[in-house]
């Protein structure tokens, strides 16, 4: 702790300590406490350099009108001193330790009803227990019984916490810590710690008794209990070592038994946890028939659901694991007509339960669904446990999504009366659309294709098909045309029912629907373009869609008064055209159109979404274009022609964009165009290296890898003139703006730019003498005001540190632009000299926190929120993190 706060924090201490005291900032005890942690953590002692807290615990539990918030905290403090052998005995020398966690004394006092007590004083103790003595302390204050209680508590945080306690105590002071015991960390193991043989035997024996009462509900009130009794249990035998685990199977074996028995559905989940938990940590005869019994209930909701956890757990048990397989099955074999279960009956004793069951609509949607959402995993089963073929399976899912849509004949469907449940659920189609999507990966399902497309297409021209069922009806199309190796199947029919079916959808009046649609044929040309690059045989995109072009449609979509799908159909036009880019393919005629439209777009629209999708179209371009050559046609020149112009206009709006996102995908740009112009330059080291090592400290930024294409020119001038390229370009401009920017992802990733310039056309060695003195004549015009006059103020400071005789612009220049007058032309070699951008860069990586996150500022706000008691109506402000 360094001396500053040492200073401040008995000032803070008696601010906590003062009747009544509450804080502004709910959240800075919260702080505080994290920071005492921290200093513990790494080995300090907080009695040691901090005894005015010793006197606050004392001063804060005689005073009953402390604020809950100040008890609350006083308990967890205590608990985090007292964490430490040496501490605890410290503490417990003063009469402080047994007032702090005394129940009565709390009672008495009327303040253990709030939770903000009883939630402290169960953290408090979970701090404490971390050797031997906190232990005998712990069972000697009879504190065992109150924590069992607080475990059905009606805060379902309190009871969580005290979940959470109770495994702590049974698994930190195993006598014999677990070897490789899953889910445990060092400090759960208990660093082999060993208390005293009876404190720990009480513990057990009490909290063991206490979960086979309490198992099994005696009254329809008690299944809370029962609920956070079996999650203890799940918890403790999935990490307990033999011995312990041991005991408490023998323990509560009876219990475990009388509930299969009693066959509650609200328990069904949790008792499979704790069976399943049980089964991870070793074989048990007891617990095999337990697992036999829940894969055999006669509620067919909650076999489902049992089957469902026994399959999610992904126990590799061939007998459970076929059993499973069957319970899951049985719903889709009845409602689809789908021989799934093959001629073996012996599995199908819960059949006619089962379809009792799905008469009843909602219990027969919710069991589909949870049957749908396990149906990937069943069909990569080994074949020996598998009832049927993988791709029945895939028939029955399809025929399922038939009868959802009302296409499917009744006389090719199963049970006539469970099937009229599920017309029209959209959730049960958003189930088998998703499990559609996944089943591309089963042995077989190829064979189907040709249904599966049939199938897609009709719930894409179905009128009545959810938003929602639309979306997953396209992602399902992409998968499996992703996998598709041979379009042969493609009719003229379905083709033209595509083609057919996206126009309407890209017109729809649902913005949702229109979305999904612009959003599949951008994803499309990126389907068919990694489709062709593996086998060059037929284009996808003609195998689906003909010969109609889906430019046309993005087109109008960029007209689109949703932002969202503005920013999707720019998106999809850069996909659509990039494999024409990589080509260098001739110039159409709509392609200037298109420019002109994204650059308005870029300039004018009020959404950031559409702009930023702007500059990556342009990202995507620059990437993927190839330059021409001496013998390039006329028209691939003035492909890069415009691309050339554009780039210059997008790095012109977006460097001055309100959007900080935009700002940092136009400083890709400018990126590129940097490895573009000295990628052949030794020692230059392109900016995504560093980009991807150091990522922002907020904000989300695409971490898409740019690679620009490989071009045969090579330098054959200067750097000189590289850098006069660049800055006609106006890449030093953006670099520059952003080097100032606000927004610390803009100026972070400009200065990381701009270093890099620097260390290339501005080298410090002394065999780059004469190289600097031509650089030195490639000169940038900045404005007089904005980010230039920002600049022009940085250089002028860091001349004044300088020599004087070293000018690097006219200081009546200077001055002029600090005025607001005309534009300055300074050197770009001495500014990126002068700029101090390895300084800079030092800030800029460095966090805010490290200022106003800081424990200093912490006491400071603390103490400055409690000045402001004495001056009412006073507005407190505080910079707590």
């Amino acid at each position: 702790m360094d001396r500053e706060c040492a200073l401040l924090l008995p000032g803070v201490c008696a601010v906590l300590a003062g009747s009544g005291s509450s804080l502004p900032d709910d959240t800075s005890l919260e702080k505080l406490l994290d920071w005492f942690t921290g200093i513990t953590e790494d080995g300090g002692s907080l009695l040691e350099t901090c005894p005015c807290l010793l006197k606050l615990i004392s001063t804060v539990v005689h005073n009953a009108a402390s604020d809950p918030g100040v008890l609350s905290f006083t308990l967890r403090l205590t608990g985090l001193l007292a964490a430490t052998e040496e501490s605890f005995k410290t503490i417990q020398e003063h009469p402080v330790l047994n007032k702090v966690f005394n129940l009565q004394h709390w009672q008495e006092a009327g303040l253990w009803e709030d939770p903000c007590l009883r939630i402290g004083w169960i953290q408090g103790l979970r701090s404490m227990l971390q050797h031997p003595k906190a232990l005998s302390f712990f069972v000697q204050s009879g504190f065992i019984d109150p924590l069992l209680q607080l475990q059905t508590d009606t805060s379902l945080f309190i009871a969580e916490a005290a979940n959470q306690m109770l495994a702590h105590i049974l698994l930190f002071f195993q006598p014999v810590p677990p070897a490789g015991c899953k889910g445990m960390d060092k400090k759960e193991k208990g660093d082999g710690m060993t208390p005293s043989s009876a404190d720990y035997t009480a513990v057990v024996k009490s909290i063991s008794g206490y979960l086979k009462e309490s198992l099994v509900p005696k009254e329809s009130k008690n299944v809370r209990q029962s609920l956070q009794t079996l999650k203890l249990l799940a918890l403790l035998l999935a990490q307990a070592g033999p011995p312990l685990r041991d005991k408490l199977l023998q323990t509560v074996g009876d219990s475990l038994e009388e509930l299969v028995t009693a066959g509650s559905s609200e328990l069904t989940l949790p008792l499979m946890d704790v069976i399943l938990s049980a089964c991870s940590s070793g074989t048990d005869e007891r617990i095999t028939r337990l697992l036999s019994s829940m894969l055999n209930i006669n509620k067919p909701a909650d076999l489902i659901h049992a089957a469902a956890a026994f399959l999610r757990r992904g126990h590799h048990d061939t007998v459970h694991t076929a059993r499973a397989v069957r319970i899951l099955l049985l719903p889709l074999d009845i409602m689809t007509g789908q021989t799934l279960l093959g001629t073996i009956s012996t599995a199908d004793e819960h059949q006619f339960s089962v379809v009792e069951q799905l008469k009843s609509k909602s219990s027969c949607i919710s069991m589909i669904c949870v049957c749908l959402s396990n149906t990937p995993q069943i069909t990569l089963t080994p074949p020996d446990v598998l009832p049927c073929l993988p791709v029945s399976i895939v028939t029955a899912v399809l025929s399922l999504l038939r009868i959802c849509s009302g296409n499917s004949p009744s006389s090719s469907t199963g049970c006539s009366e469970v099937s009229r449940n599920v017309i029209g659920s959209s959730k049960v189609q958003k189930c088998a659309l998703e499990a559609l999507t996944t089943l591309t990966s089963s042995p077989g399902a190829k064979e189907r294709i040709s249904e599966v497309f049939t199938v897609l297409i009709q719930y894409l021209e179905n009128p009545d098909s959810d938003p929602t069922v639309l979306h997953k009806s396209y992602q399902a199309l992409l998968k499996w045309t992703s996998v598709c190796t041979d379009f042969s199947f493609i009719t003229d029919q379905l083709r033209h029912d595509l083609v057919e079916v996206v126009k309407k959808r890209v017109c729809d009046m649902r913005w949702e629907v229109k979305d999904s649609t612009v959003e599949f044929l951008g994803h499309l040309a990126g389907v068919c373009d990694s489709i062709k690059a593996a086998a060059e045989e037929r284009d996808a995109s003609e195998a689906l869609l003909g010969d109609c072009s889906t430019t046309p449609l993005l087109r109008e979509a960029l007209q689109d008064s949703e932002s969202y799908v503005r920013a999707s159909a720019i998106s999809a036009l850069a996909k659509t055209l990039t494999h024409r880019w990589q080509q260098g393919a001739t110039l159409t005629e709509e392609e200037p159109e298109i420019v002109s439209r994204l650059l308005e777009i870029l300039s004018q629209d009020s959404e950031g979404f559409p702009r930023r999708a702007v500059v990556q179209y342009f990202i995507s371009w620059y990437s993927s274009h190839s330059p021409p050559s001496s013998s390039s046609s006329s028209s691939s020149s003035s492909s890069s022609s415009l691309l050339m112009q554009s780039v210059r206009s997008v790095l012109s709006q977006g460097r001055a964009d309100l959007d900080w996102e935009v700002k940092v995908h136009t400083l890709v740009l400018a990126e590129l165009l940097l490895d573009e112009a000295f990628s052949g330059h030794p020692g230059y080291k392109k900016g995504s290296d560093s980009h991807h090592a150091s990522p922002h400290a907020y904000g989300v930024v695409s971490e898409q890898a740019y690679t620009l294409h490989t071009h045969t020119a090579t330098h054959t001038e200067g750097a000189e003139s590289d850098l006069a390229v660049v800055v006609e370009q106006g890449v030093v401009s953006v670099l520059l703006s952003g080097l100032v920017d606000c927004d610390r992802p803009v100026a972070l990733k400009a200065c990381r730019l701009l270093i890099t310039l620097r260390e290339t056309v501005c080298p410090l060695s002394l065999g780059a003498l004469d190289a600097s003195a031509a650089m030195a004549t490639v000169s940038c015009e900045l404005p007089g005001c904005g980010w230039g006059r920002e600049i022009l103020k940085i250089l002028k400071m860091k001349k004044s540190d300088q020599a004087k005789e070293e000018d690097i612009a006219d200081q009546s220049g200077l001055n002029g632009a600090e005025e607001g007058g005309d534009s300055v032309c300074v050197s770009v070699c001495e500014a990126l000299r002068s700029l101090g951008l390895d300084e800079r860069m030092e800030v800029l990586t460095q966090s805010s926190d490290h200022i106003h996150n800081s424990p200093l500022s912490l006491l400071q706000d603390i103490l400055t929120a409690s000045a402001t008691h004495t001056k009412p109506g006073e507005e407190v402000i505080v910079d707590c993190y």
